[in-house]
């Protein structure tokens, strides 16, 4: 069955069936980023050192589970949840994403004071993981400049991190040179690797302004 679009094209059921199929992929996957908004709750509660533990210790498992489930070991829930959540060039590779998701969030703690780290780790959970589902559902325009994302998408990640920041710092200035490092670099083609660049970007943008 076939059905036409606006252009006079026309989609298949197989068409929407994967179309779904991508979105709730990046939903798992931006779940997963979300989560990452709860570090600083976790901060609050406990100390630095601990988290910085508690986060060299997930990297170190989810390589070691990963490996094993390359090598065909099914891991009862994460194997399923990886392949959920995995990109197609991620297919029978290594899926890097969480990786380099923690190591986001544990160079923020390391490099960056308190208040500019809250920043660039809530930036890494609500400006990319908002511009990548906003992107994907609702992009339609996509100029030059932004490297193939869309204009939606980059709006989602400007007034995602602006708000987080202004919730952490309540500084003005702070804000929105964190929101515009944020949005800049989650332009870039960096595919996984922008979960480490955007958080110091918008966390260094953040310690700059607020002179800490």
């Amino acid at each position: 069955m076939k059905k036409a679009n606006d252009e006079g094209m026309f989609f298949t059921l197989e068409d929407a069936s994967a179309v779904i199929q991508n979105l709730k992929s990046e939903c798992i996957r931006k779940s997963i980023h979300f989560l990452i908004a709860f570090i600083p709750l976790l901060l609050a509660a406990t100390s630095r050192s601990f988290v910085i533990l508690v986060l060299i210790f997930g990297i170190i498992l989810y390589i070691y589970l990963e490996n094993l489930r390359l090598s065909g070991v099914e891991i009862p829930f994460f194997s399923n949840i990886v392949r959920k959540a995995s990109r197609p060039r991620d297919n029978n590779r290594f899926v890097l994403g969480p990786v380099t998701l923690g190591l986001g969030a544990l160079f923020a703690l390391v490099f960056l004071p308190k208040t500019a780290a809250d920043i660039a780790i809530l930036a890494l959970a609500f400006g990319d993981g908002l511009a990548s589902l906003i992107g994907r559902v609702f992009g339609r325009v996509r100029p030059a400049f932004l490297l193939g994302k869309s204009l939606e998408g980059s709006i989602s990640c400007f007034f995602g991190v602006l708000i987080v920041a202004w919730y952490v710092c309540g500084n003005v200035k702070a804000s929105f040179a964190s929101a515009i490092a944020a949005t800049v670099f989650e332009a870039l083609p960096l595919e996984d690797y922008d979960n480490i660049v955007i958080p110091l970007a918008a966390g260094f943008a953040a310690k700059f302004c607020l002179g800490l």
